[in-house]
Order: structure tokens, then sequence, then C-alpha cells
């Protein structure tokens, strides 16, 4: 039941860049994981957008793997109509995830701190890396 509700407050107020003309900004709300992903990726425009699109998560949390690899998905989606995509407000745990994918321009000047859950031990009870 938390999953689906969480998935269903996943959204995006879009807006033009103040700093950087001529690009569009996602502010993206809600926590990012396994069960909003699907939700997240239908937030974007690419045939729509401008040359350079803006992912900012400063009001939400990329929680695992499934968020990264969405994150990724909107990337490859971009770069295949020849569109570049920034992020911004993402930890380093997501720099570190997502930098081994070589495609994505970070924003990275003020970042939060918290990890992103990778893998999850049953017997501890906890989310380890």
């Amino acid at each position: 039941m938390f999953a689906w509700k969480s998935a269903s407050r996943i959204r995006a107020v879009e807006r033009p860049s103040i700093r950087e003309k001529g690009a569009k900004v996602y502010e993206i709300e809600g926590p990012l994981f396994f069960s909003s992903t699907d939700s997240f990726l239908e937030l974007f425009k690419p045939e729509q957008d401008p040359e350079v699109i803006i992912i900012d998560f400063a009001r939400s949390k990329v929680i695992d793997q499934s968020a990264l690899k969405a994150i990724e998905d909107i990337a490859d989606k971009y770069n295949s109509f020849g569109k570049k995509v920034k992020l911004r407000h993402l930890t380093r745990d997501c720099h570190r995830l997502l930098s081994r994918a070589g495609q994505l321009v970070v924003d990275s000047d003020d970042d939060p701190d918290y990890g992103i859950a990778v893998d999850y031990d049953v017997k501890l009870g906890i989310f380890g890396r």
C-alpha cells in the first residue's frame, strides 16, 4: 500500500531555467523508487522539450537502483533526440553510481547527503551498499 501511494505522489513542476537561457527545468517532487519509476518516466516530453533540460531533485529523493535506471533511461531518450540532460541536487552516491553511465551531466553545487539503497540484508533488516 505504501509503495502504491508513494508512486502516485511523484510529479514535476516545469519552468524555464533562470541560470541557463533556453533550457527547461523539471523540478521533481516526491520519492523516486521502484514503484514510482513508470510515473517518473511519463513526466517528460523529449520530442517537445528544448535542447537542454535540467532535472532538479531538491524536493525528491532517489531511493534505489530502479530510480537510477529510470534517470539513465530518461537521459538515453533525450540523447536519442540529440538533446542534453543535466541533473541537480543529487547525492554523492547518485553521482558515483550515475557517473558509470558516462552520458549524464551533473550540476553539483549544493547537493544533499543521504544513501541509496542497493541491497537489503534480511537478517540484519537493513539496506547495504
